[in-house]
């Protein structure tokens, strides 16, 4: 039997009591000022909070109340289903959040909810377990209205696919490196496309450039000032040795997402530009060498008919027996081939006079294959291959002699011993697409010319100049290097082009395209016969202002039988036309002189005598009696220097041209 507790033992164990009851009171108001501070929190938090047991809502606070419009009341008891749009947005945060808090003991998840009022808002929710090892006690969760920070990057987002897709569609390369570390931060399509794949991350230099260290053409400093800011753009051009194209660029210094500066690059592909700078640099070169030819020729083409009529009146005048007859000869030799340069020199400066007719190619080519078998000799087999079914163009015959002819000798001088010169003819047609791929081509029916050989070929650096005139290979007085100049100034003085292709010893083709003429068939005019008498008795007013060819041609027509008139201007010739009381059968008069041109004081003299002839002279033809070189129809006219011969048949064809061709013939009134 244990022993009673003395009173002292008693009173202590009462104060133990006492003190314990002070210390659970203590705890308790501490407790409650605590809970009084958890609910003034969870009341007044800035964002949603609150509890779910088995996701059926337990707890809320006034802000998650205010979040979705719902009254405390009305969530209170419900299943958290009410606060999304639909079972799929539910169904994926449980399984979402869920998953995460059984391997992280929390759960965060962005999810849709809609709003009383049945406003979708875009919400942040974090969720934690009440107890972590038994679930069922409940889960606490806030909740964060993200929907303008969702907005803000969807138009962020937005805007920078924008911009991303305006930079893929420039036809651009655009790129940024890092100017300390030359790292590529961003490369656009096109540059990706360019240079065969995306290339961030690598070193600029090496992967544009192929370097292996920083390129000399590296523009960093010459982005930033002395201060280290940006400097402004930087252009420059050059060829890139990946791509192999040439770029313009624009480099300047930008300030990157992280404060650095960096170097930004747009470049433009200027490849195809520089072809075609380098195909007008060309064109205006042709032009300018045109019109200094023309004027050559012109002047030029003046003194070789006095020298060529000298020459054959004074034939005329000597014994052939005698030596100088001999001498004569030779001279007059000399002119013509001089006057042959001189249609070389007009033919490629385009202004030959031509008289184009509608032709059919085949028949043309085979009336001159004789002359050419003479050109080329016997070593070279000449094989004509016509294709039957081709269209028919307009030209005129003895210019397409003259092409066939140069690029006969041509051949002929690329074949060392035997060899082959094929000729073709045949049709194709080009379409838009095919001339937006091929520099020069343009849309339409062709027919084309083919003029091959097998001789030594010519090589890439010859090849860029085989047009330009004077530009030859061969020793010193075997070429003028106009042949081929020539052909080029025929073939787009008739609307057409010509390709050459060509590699050392594989032989050379030339592919000539002339435009297929539709119009309606012409009437082909009546040949004047070969045997024109030359002589005659009619009146003749000559008009030029070159004394001596005036002396000259006035001879050569006086020995024909002619009467003549012989005026230095245009003035002098009105007067003596005025003054003379016969009958002026025919005005011969050079097309440019002071005063007035030719065809004017043709229209002058008309009115005195209606029924003149007129037989137009010139050294090269003007736009005053021909549009591009082409005649008009019913215009008579004969190119300096001229022979005794061709003159006296222009004269007889002039003055008998409305007999030869009949009444019905189209005289324009020049």
């Amino acid at each position: 039997m244990s022993e009673k507790p003395t009173y002292e033992e008693l009173e202590k164990r009462i104060q133990e009591l006492e003190n314990i009851e002070l210390e659970y009171k203590h705890f308790r108001e501490v407790l409650q000022e605590n809970e009084k501070q958890i609910s003034s929190i969870f009341r007044s938090a800035p964002i949603g909070i609150g509890s779910v047991v088995n996701r059926i809502l337990s707890k809320v606070n006034d802000r998650l109340c205010k979040m979705t419009g719902y009254d405390e009341s009305e969530m209170i008891g419900q299943s958290a289903r009410m606060l999304y749009p639909s079972d799929k947005d539910f169904e994926f945060v449980g399984r979402e959040k869920y998953a995460q808090i059984a391997d992280h003991a929390t759960g965060t998840v962005e999810t849709r909810w809609q709003k009383k009022d049945g406003t979708i808002m875009d919400v942040l929710l974090s969720s934690t377990p009440v107890d972590l090892q038994d679930q069922s006690k409940g889960v606490t969760f806030t909740a964060l209205d993200i929907t303008d920070r969702k907005q803000s990057e969807n138009e962020l987002n937005h805007a920078h696919e924008k911009l991303l897709t305006i930079l893929d569609s420039i036809d651009s390369t655009v790129y940024v490196a890092d100017m300390d570390t030359c790292e590529i931060l961003f490369m656009n399509k096109r540059m990706i496309n360019d240079f065969g794949g995306d290339k961030t991350g690598d070193i600029c230099y090496s992967a544009f450039r192929n370097n292996s260290e920083p390129c000399e053409c590296c523009t960093n400093d010459q982005l930033i000032d002395k201060d280290g800011n940006p400097a402004g753009v930087h252009i420059w051009e050059g060829k890139n040795p990946v791509t192999g194209k040439y770029y313009i660029n624009y480099d300047r210094a930008i300030e990157w997402t992280d404060a650095r500066l960096v170097r930004m690059q747009i470049a433009a592909d200027i490849t195809d530009l520089k072809k075609m700078e380098s195909q007008l640099i060309q064109a205006r070169k042709m032009e300018a060498v045109g019109r200094l030819a023309g004027g050559v020729a012109h002047d030029f083409n003046n003194m070789l008919s006095v020298i060529l009529g000298k020459t054959e009146m004074a034939l005329e005048d000597i014994d052939p027996n005698q030596t100088l007859y001999a001498d004569l000869e030779e001279i007059r030799t000399a002119a013509q081939r001089s006057a042959d340069v001189t249609r070389q020199l007009l033919a490629f400066a385009r202004k030959q006079a031509i008289a184009p007719k509608v032709v059919n190619l085949n028949s043309t080519i085979e009336s001159i294959l004789k002359m050419l078998r003479r050109l080329i000799g016997e070593n070279i087999d000449l094989i004509w291959l016509p294709n039957e079914e081709i269209w028919p163009v307009r030209i005129d015959p003895s210019q397409l002699a003259q092409i066939l002819a140069n690029l006969s000798v041509n051949a002929r001088d690329a074949i060392a011993d035997v060899g082959k010169l094929i000729i073709e003819t045949g049709k194709t047609t080009f379409d838009e697409a095919y001339c937006a791929d091929h520099s020069g081509f343009v849309p339409g029916d062709f027919v084309q010319l083919t003029v091959s050989d097998n001789g030594c070929g010519i090589n890439q650096e010859t090849l860029q100049n085989v047009f330009e005139p004077f530009y030859t290979t061969k020793e010193v007085g075997k070429g003028t290097g106009l042949g081929l100049a020539t052909v080029y100034g025929i073939v787009k003085q008739n609307d057409g082009f010509i390709n050459v292709y060509s590699e050392p010893d594989q032989g050379t083709i030339f592919r000539i395209y002339l435009p297929r003429y539709l119009a309606e068939t012409e009437i082909l005019e009546k040949k004047t016969s070969d045997t024109i008498n030359p002589d005659g008795a009619e009146t003749i007013l000559l008009v030029e202002d070159e004394p001596s060819i005036l002396r000259m041609t006035r001879m050569m027509l006086e020995r024909m039988g002619y009467k003549v008139l012989a005026a230095g201007t245009p003035a002098e010739a009105i007067a003596l036309a005025r003054k003379y009381a016969g009958q002026i059968h025919l005005l011969m008069t050079d097309v440019v002189m002071p005063e007035m041109n030719g065809r004017d004081l043709a229209g002058n003299l008309l009115a005195l005598y209606p029924d003149l002839k007129r037989l137009f002279m010139s050294g090269y033809t003007a736009n005053l009696i021909a549009q591009h070189g082409l005649l008009a129809e019913g215009v008579n006219f004969i190119q300096k220097p001229f022979s005794r011969e061709q003159l006296g048949k222009k004269v007889r064809e002039a003055l008998d041209k409305d007999k030869l061709l009949g009444e019905n013939t189209k005289i324009l009134s020049y």
